[in-house]
């Protein structure tokens, strides 16, 4: 774990995915958080990231948005949510990775400021677990419609464990249902 001033910086279960926890300045009036400083993002991760596009996303609860990814203009992401709570989930497709075809999750909330790195290379995705959440990421290439593709959400394969209540179903769009499986999905 490195700590640094502003933020601290924990590997995941998948390969070159981060969380960062950002320092939470609190007083009578409310609270600050530097949500991104690239000289320290570089000093603690040993990256050197150029975001491009800032995205922002609003959603109802149990709406489930993934897992997506580009086959050009990959995009690096720094994600976190500024209202509610998501469970987020990384699925690792990259071929030559130590944790190829595995998940991880981890929920990501207003309350615990914790975000999120997710290099190019991997399925990313979210289920909305509060009323409602907004959730906002950094991107280090434009979105591409062209190379866009989706991973099954539900895949047996890949096996996500999604915490979703008995009997609801994931409120998703029908780009998110028809989600590619396992063995076709196009990998890196």
């Amino acid at each position: 774990m490195s700590i640094l001033s502003k933020f601290q910086v924990m590997p995941t279960a998948i390969h070159d995915v981060l969380v960062i926890e950002p320092t939470v300045f609190v007083d009578h009036r409310g609270c600050f958080i530097e949500s991104f400083n690239a000289l320290d993002f570089a000093a603690a991760t040993g990256l050197t990231v150029n975001f491009v596009q800032d995205n922002h996303s609003f959603s109802g609860q149990w709406t489930l948005r993934g897992m997506h990814y580009q086959l050009k203009q990959t995009q690096g992401k720094l994600v976190r949510v500024v209202v509610g709570r998501i469970f987020d989930v990384t699925v690792d497709i990259r071929k030559n990775s130590p944790t190829y075809g595995k998940w991880a999750g981890l929920e990501l909330s207003a309350q615990n400021h914790k975000q999120l790195w997710i290099p190019a290379g991997l399925a990313h995705g979210f289920l909305v677990l509060s009323e409602t959440a907004e959730f906002l990421y950094k991107t280090t290439d434009y979105y591409h419609p062209q190379s866009e593709a989706c991973l099954a959400w539900d895949d047996p394969t890949v096996g996500i464990d999604w915490p979703l209540p008995a009997g609801i179903p994931p409120n998703m769009n029908a780009k998110d249902s028809a989600g590619l499986s396992w063995d076709v999905a196009p990998k890196f």
